[in-house]
């Protein structure tokens, strides 16, 4: 990792730039393209290897065979039962798949892939330390040289919320919030990233900390494996089935139940976004508990202070649970009320034709 001492004002944790005294400003600012974010809790594997991408397609749930050099997609690797087990975004350069996952779930995934690898001429390794993340627009991405070891350099263009071949969007609408958003992540060198972080202590370029990067996140309804997935999570759940899940490629693990539950059942859970009550800006841990009444009825998987929406969050809950339920999260400071936002709905799967529906967002004022 970079040497983070010499920026201003920037609050430092394990996995780097936390925020930079203004979460706020440094979203809008990451948003409108005048920021960058160091995404130092995220890794880099990298698969080399002329059968690298036959192999990951039979592996994951994503189609990858055809995937042309600099297109960008994601991955997931479900366990026998259809839950999510690791998650990936994925850019190939013509001679490397390289992989950008959750810093927590790097040593899981790349002992797997290692596991999985029989006689096949494939070579998955950790690249971290000689490769960085960065995230921001695609025009601030612009403004710093991606790696490119091949000659493609290396920029994932988040697909989300958008449907790519072969997946299906439950959230039905319109527009989805996340429809907006323009969000990339590029792999860099070390030498780069260090010249990143000197550019913004000098005041020539600006930073915004990873809790920016997440409330954007979460006001987009985009899930990631280190916030959303728990031991019994389906894609189906989490609407991933729209960027990460192909239905209709060959054989992988998980399958069975992917095509189950899309094509004749429902999902156990959906993920639903919160509205909260912004009154004191209180925020749920993760895990909360989500309740109608006094029943538990599901858990917070993210939380964030949004600039425009005000305090925000998403969680999973029974499937079960009314669309138009009142609901309240406990949070340190007592039970704090939460207007559900539907991002799955109860009737998804069974390929149900699910009714479009006008979103109406909240917009509070959100001091600077």
């Amino acid at each position: 990792m970079a040497d983070l001492a010499g920026i201003p004002g920037a609050v430092i944790d394990d996995a780097g730039i936390r925020h930079l005294g203004n979460p706020l400003g440094e979203q809008r600012a990451l948003s409108s393209g005048a920021a960058i974010s160091v995404l130092g809790d995220r890794r880099v594997l990298a698969v080399a290897g002329e059968d690298r991408l036959s192999w990951l397609d039979s592996l994951t749930s994503q189609a990858l065979t055809g995937l042309v050099p600099g297109e960008s997609t994601e991955l997931l690797v479900l366990d026998p039962q259809g839950h999510v087990e690791h998650a990936a975004s994925v850019i190939d350069d013509g001679e490397t798949a390289w992989l950008i996952v959750d810093a927590a779930d790097a040593e899981g995934l790349l002992a797997w892939l290692r596991k999985m690898r029989f006689r096949l001429r494939v070579d998955p390794r950790d690249v971290s330390e000689e490769y960085a993340v960065v995230g921001g627009t695609a025009a601030a991405i612009g403004r710093i040289a991606p790696a490119s070891p091949a000659g493609i350099p290396l920029v994932w263009a988040d697909p989300w919320p958008g449907i790519s071949l072969g997946g299906y969007g439950y959230a039905a609408v319109d527009p989805h919030p996340g429809a907006g958003r323009d969000w990339s992540e590029a792999v860099v060198t070390r030498e780069e990233e260090q010249r990143i972080v000197d550019a913004a202590a000098g005041g020539e370029l600006a930073l915004a900390g990873l809790a920016a990067a997440d409330a954007l996140r979460v006001a987009a309804w985009r899930p990631r494996w280190s916030a959303d997935v728990d031991e019994r999570v389906l894609p189906h759940e989490l609407d991933w089935l729209r960027t990460a899940v192909h239905l209709s490629k060959g054989c992988y693990r998980g399958q069975e139940t992917v095509a189950k539950v899309h094509n004749l059942g429902h999902p156990p859970r959906r993920l639903v976004a919160l509205q909260l009550d912004g009154s004191d800006s209180l925020l749920p841990a993760h895990g909360a508990d989500v309740r109608v009444g006094g029943d538990v009825v599901g858990r917070v998987t993210s939380a964030a202070l949004h600039f425009e929406d005000g305090p925000i969050a998403l969680a999973v809950v029974r499937r079960s649970v009314p669309v138009d339920a009142v609901l309240t999260v406990d949070t340190e400071d007592g039970p704090v009320s939460a207007a559900q936002e539907v991002v799955v709905p109860p009737e998804a799967g069974a390929t149900a034709n699910v009714p479009r529906i006008t979103r109406l967002s909240r917009r509070a004022p959100a001091a600077q």
